[in-house]
């Protein structure tokens, strides 16, 4: 008979399994504590109910002490919370069956961040640290009814304080750590004396809101005689063949000495692997050799298939089993990083093959971080597979991310550039902190290390940057002494070149680790021939888009630029009083520096003004998209050089004018749509040198590609212009992995043809059957300087099963396209060029309750003539 895996979320003794004809019972029961929360302050007495996991802030919501605090200024008035301490508590009743277990612990997977953990009033545990696992044993202090639980948290505030005021000197200050509005004592930073969140404290993006709760499970796991603790499981690849090895880590208790178990591997239900193992006493670790034969293999987004094997690890003896599933993809990756002509190489190679990394950024979803479900991280992921993404960077100020987000990336195909949690600043090099982050390091490793979506390590992000190019070694240096500079340097080796360094090496051999980002090296700072490089020459150094086209590192893992949501979103959290972007609501809501004005500044240069606030919001992103798909098509024109562009941001924490392609409330914006059209698999794209307009076609495949690129040179009612240098259709094959001229004008023969404000070059690549593999549109000025007709966009509306479809066609040139609705959702496509005579159509799935009619007289259109 096929044994049967028990379930790993919540098991009782009475379960059992059959192999054979013989009944096993598990050796470990888990029960998840997540039912009758309670919470309260500190200074309060009475109790109200709590959701956990959760968050202090959202409980607060929930129970109706606090408002949205995402809704216009509410943040401001909110900062009181963080200073004070806070309490949960719960009761729960264990089965006798469980209590007679040998070993019982209680799991905490995340405690957000000072917490005190009494169990029927006995203090268990003390942690400090909302990124690490802690298994207390509990064996003797449980009883079979009414067990309390007690969790209190200290405010991060007092915490971070008392540790801020124990250095008799001043540590650097980031612009990230927003004190002010935080209204903390002397306006002092104390982020980084905390393992939490960075982004809670504030960033250039997000709010200040520094929660405090139980944020992931806590259970109690329960076992006897064995448990398998962890399982690392490792391949080889050749020609035909997989070997893989499970690194098992198995517990036992005195009642297994000098017994054997049966350690068993299973794939997809079948056993290939049947070994003896002697126990001992305590902790035992061993290893298990099999082999895959003819293995599928997984590919990253737009090379492949993702396939998964189920590998379950499992330990028999002749009453018991326990058993660990782990789902494995077989890839080989590496970074390579070999001196050439230019310097030293930065790219990713995939089974064998070089790899053009095409993403983005991601930070947490929501600044409350049990606020997302299973339904967010699938529709944001999914964003990213559609858009044709096989990279997402996961930032060092946010969270090592759940389970669930790894499992999706695996699945989807997208590789994970996985910061450490370390952001944009130095941290305290004191034994505890060290040895805390150590601890830290270990734990998330451990989890993370099985997935085949991770691809890199890095130790963290800007802190090297910060150091040596934003004035801070000379601060110290200046404002404290020389010996205090020296002493954070050597904190920062010890810490990112030593301890991360050494963790990722005995934990997760063979797989890279950077240690910062952006660097050259270890402890070299940031080079465009040599290594990653963070752009933002534009919008901080408010140079123009076209710099883009010369900023060609070997490496781009970060660079962007702001647009605000959409008018519906912003809806959502303001007033009509407040619309207007400098009102004081849109600028709370705005957390860089320099940003409304900068988005006005550069919008000025390229666009018209706009006439209202929705035609600024709208134009906003039509700005934002414009100058980042300049930079994506530069990077992947010059692939020889560059190899990866992952821009800043895909998504944000609350609702705010950001860097996001994606805002708060799930709309794409106009740049999410420009992504996935660069992103294609095959681009089309030109550089204008000197007077000759060069076409290139840029192909991520692995095969070559006979194809037809063909040009249509036309004015905005569609009258069609061409001359002898211009041919309506050349052939040519597309060379595999590479980007390459195939075609070249001569701009002064287009500008023989009239003003080139009128004038656009529509270039589409087909393959052999005529489908479209590339298409780009051309203009050959800025957006404000276009002599745009005033076009007559017509519609009709069509549904199926799932979908609303609206065909859309123009009489006249229909620059940026918007099409909005009253549904919920995001259409297939959205501010695009429909050009004169074409027709275009879009869909958008459709909500519980709608129906045509409504749905046809709910449609608005808007073009760029419009918002002006």
């Amino acid at each position: 008979m096929r044994f049967l895996p028990f379930c790993r979320s919540i098991l009782f003794a009475s379960s059992l399994i059959l192999v054979g004809c013989k009944e096993l019972v598990p050796t470990t029961t888990v029960q998840n504590i997540s039912d009758g929360w309670q919470f309260k302050s500190s200074e309060e007495e009475e109790w109200a109910s709590a959701t956990v996991p959760g968050t202090v802030h959202t409980d607060l919501i929930q129970v109706n002490k606090i408002d949205d605090p995402f809704y216009r200024l509410n943040e401001h008035d909110q900062q009181w919370i963080d200073k004070q301490n806070w309490v949960y508590r719960t009761e729960f009743n264990i089965e006798a069956s469980t209590l007679d277990k040998e070993f019982l612990q209680l799991d905490f997977y995340g405690l957000d961040t000072y917490a005190k953990v009494y169990l029927n009033d006995q203090l268990i545990l003390t942690s400090d640290n909302m990124f690490r696992h802690h298994a207390v044993p509990v064996k003797g202090l449980l009883r079979e009814a009414s067990n309390e639980l007690m969790v209190e948290f200290e405010s991060p505030i007092t915490a971070g304080l008392a540790k801020h005021d124990s250095y008799d000197f001043l540590f650097p200050k980031s612009g990230n750590d927003l004190a002010e509005i935080g209204q903390v004592e002397g306006n002092k930073q104390v982020s980084i004396f905390s393992r939490k969140a960075g982004y809670h404290f504030g960033w250039d993006w997000g709010p200040r809101l520094v929660t405090s709760g139980i944020w992931k499970p806590i259970s109690i796991t329960a076992w006897s005689g064995f448990r398998i603790k962890d399982v690392a499981i490792t391949h080889e690849l050749d020609h035909s063949n997989a070997h893989l090895t499970a690194k098992v880590e198995a517990m036992a208790s005195s009642s297994m000495r000098d017994q054997e178990v049966s350690a068993e591997v299973w794939i997809d239900g079948k056993r290939v692997v049947t070994q003896p193992v002697m126990l001992l006493e305590g902790s035992n670790t061993f290893h298990l050799d099999f082999d895959i034969e003819n293995p599928e293999l997984w590919w990253p987004n737009g090379l492949g298939e993702q396939p998964l094997y189920a590998i379950e690890v499992r330990l028999v003896d002749e009453k018991s089993v326990d058993s660990k599933i782990t789902k494995v993809g077989l890839r080989d990756i590496e970074l390579v990083r070999d001196p050439d002509s230019m310097g030293t190489s930065f790219y990713f190679k995939v089974n064998g093959h070089p790899v053009f990394m095409k993403g983005a950024n991601y930070i947490p979803q929501d600044i409350f971080l049990t606020r997302p479900k299973s339904e967010d991280y699938t529709f944001l992921l999914k964003s990213a597979k559609e858009s044709n993404m096989n990279m997402i960077r996961v930032w060092g100020g946010g969270i090592y991310e759940l389970d669930e987000f790894y499992a999706l990336c695996d699945e989807y195909g997208l590789l994970v550039w996985q910061d450490f949690m370390f952001a944009c600043a130095v941290y305290p090099g004191d034994s505890a902190f060290l040895n805390n982050v150590q601890y830290e390091a270990i734990d998330n490793i451990k989890r993370l290390r099985n997935h085949p979506s991770l691809a890199l390590w890095c130790g963290n992000n800007e802190s090297l940057s910060a150091w040596e190019n934003w004035g801070w070694k000379e601060q110290v240096a200046r404002e404290e002494s020389q010996e205090i500079a020296d002493s954070i340097w050597r904190s920062y080796e010890k810490l990112f070149h030593q301890i991360l360094h050494e963790a990722v090496t005995t934990y997760d051999e063979g797989r890279p680790y950077w240690t910062s980002s952006p660097s050259s090296d270890f402890g070299k700072k940031e080079s465009y021939d040599s290594g990653d490089v963070h752009y933002w020459w534009v919008w901080w150094g408010k140079k123009p888009f076209e710099d883009y086209n010369n900023a060609i590192p070997r490496f781009m893992s970060e660079y962007g630029f702001q647009s605000f949501p959409e008018f519906r979103s912003v809806q959502r959290y303001t007033a009509p009083s407040d619309y207007d972007v400098y009102s004081e609501v849109m600028t709370s809501h705005q957390r860089s520096s320099i940003g409304n004005e900068t988005i006005e500044e550069y919008m000025l240069r390229d666009f018209r003004k706009p006439k209202d606030f929705p035609s600024f919001l709208y134009v906003s992103q039509l700005l934002q998209a414009h100058g980042l798909k300049m930079a994506i098509e530069a990077h992947r024109r010059h692939r020889d050089r560059c190899m990866g562009t992952l821009y800043w941001q895909l998504n944000d924490c609350w609702p705010v004018a950001s860097w996001s392609s994606i805002d708060y409330f799930h709309n794409w914006k106009a740049l999410q749509y420009r992504v996935k059209e660069a992103f294609q698999p095959y681009m089309v794209s030109h550089e204008i040198q000197n007077d000759s307009l060069h076409l290139y076609v840029v192909s991520d495949e692995l095969l070559p590609k006979e194809a037809t690129l063909s040009m249509q040179l036309m004015d905005f009612y569609g009258k069609e212009s061409m001359n002898a240098s211009m041919p309506l259709r050349t052939p040519l094959v597309i060379q595999a992995n590479q980007s390459s001229i195939y075609h070249s004008l001569d701009m002064r023969d287009i500008e023989a043809l009239g003003p080139l404000n009128t004038m656009l070059l529509k270039v589409q690549v087909q393959d052999v059957g005529g489908e479209i593999l590339a298409e780009n549109t051309i203009y050959f000025t800025a957006p404000k300087a276009l002599s745009l007709p005033k076009p007559r966009v017509k519609f009709s509306v069509q549904e199926n099963e799932d979908e609303y479809m609206v065909v859309l066609s123009t009489d006249h040139l229909a620059k940026n396209l918007h099409i909005t609705s009253e549904l919920v959702g995001n259409f297939s496509n959205n501010f695009f060029d429909l050009l004169p005579g074409e027709s275009k159509m879009v869909s958008i799935p459709k909500s519980e309750g709608s129906d045509l009619n409504s749905f046809r007289a709910s449609i608005a259109v808007q073009t760029l003539v419009d918002s002006y």
